[in-house]
């Protein structure tokens, strides 16, 4: 090997460092990244409601709103969880907003409320409608036969891409990452629902949640719903997270 050939070789080596130290350095900076302040107002409001605590869920809509969260997002928050936890639920976490909005007004304080949501301009059916907002969702195609539930009961199948992928999903006061984490703070919430739960968590890191982020959310739980919750959603966390680096 020749003095050149080996300048080169060292050179190349050197360029492949630094490449990967980049990687490394930009990998550590997403994995670090915290959740905003208005994102982790997101996730007690929806626990403490999903569980029906609402002892607990006053201070936590205070808190959203202080954050930044306007009426309107904290609204569809909520509503958005009755597809998770019930119309019960959902109507206590809204009657609970009432009164927390009154006690602000009568103290002074004016909160924003945001944006209404945008009409639907789209003449396609709500299942295609649905079914395009779910692929989104996960990052890929729906194709071949149904399975599972699905094909056991084809009507809910239905429900599901019409009315949560296409009426609620579709609506666009709360980001696809933000109604991610209503949902994943409700599964966690009321247990008993895992598979669902790694759902989610996988559609979480589709739509460029990071696990440093998944993990903060999980220690959100901890204080909010409890200690045994959290550990369940860590579980399914780690399983998810075990299952995106192994594709890679």
């Amino acid at each position: 090997m020749n003095k050149l050939t080996t300048q080169l070789l060292f050179a190349l080596l050197v360029a492949i460092s630094c490449f990967s130290g980049e990687l490394y350095a930009q990998s550590n900076i997403e994995s670090d990244k915290e959740l905003s302040a208005k994102q982790q107002s997101i996730i007690p409001i929806a626990a403490y409601t999903a569980k029906g605590e609402l002892q607990h869920l006053k201070p936590a809509l205070n808190e959203g709103l202080d954050a930044g969260l306007t009426i309107n997002e904290i609204k569809e928050a909520i509503v958005h969880l009755y597809a998770y936890c019930g119309f019960p639920r959902s109507i206590r976490g809204l009657q609970t907003f009432m009164e927390v909005l009154d006690e602000r007004k009568a103290r002074g304080i004016t909160d924003e409320k945001g944006p209404e949501a945008s009409p639907i301009n789209d003449e396609r059916s709500k299942y295609e409608r649905g079914k395009e907002n779910l692929e989104k969702l996960i990052g890929r195609p729906l194709t071949g036969p149904k399975k599972g539930y699905a094909a056991f009961v084809p009507v809910i199948e239905k429900f599901l891409k019409e009315h949560l992928f296409a009426d609620i999903f579709g609506r666009d006061i709360l980001t696809y990452a933000e109604r991610e984490l209503v949902t994943i703070s409700v599964l966690s919430s009321i247990g008993g629902v895992e598979p669902m739960l790694h759902s989610h968590l996988a559609i979480c890191l589709n739509l460029a949640l990071t696990p440093g982020q998944l993990n903060e959310f999980v220690d959100i739980i901890e204080s909010t719903a409890g200690k045994k919750e959290a550990k369940e959603a860590r579980a399914v966390l780690d399983e998810v997270l075990k299952n995106s680096q192994s594709k890679q």
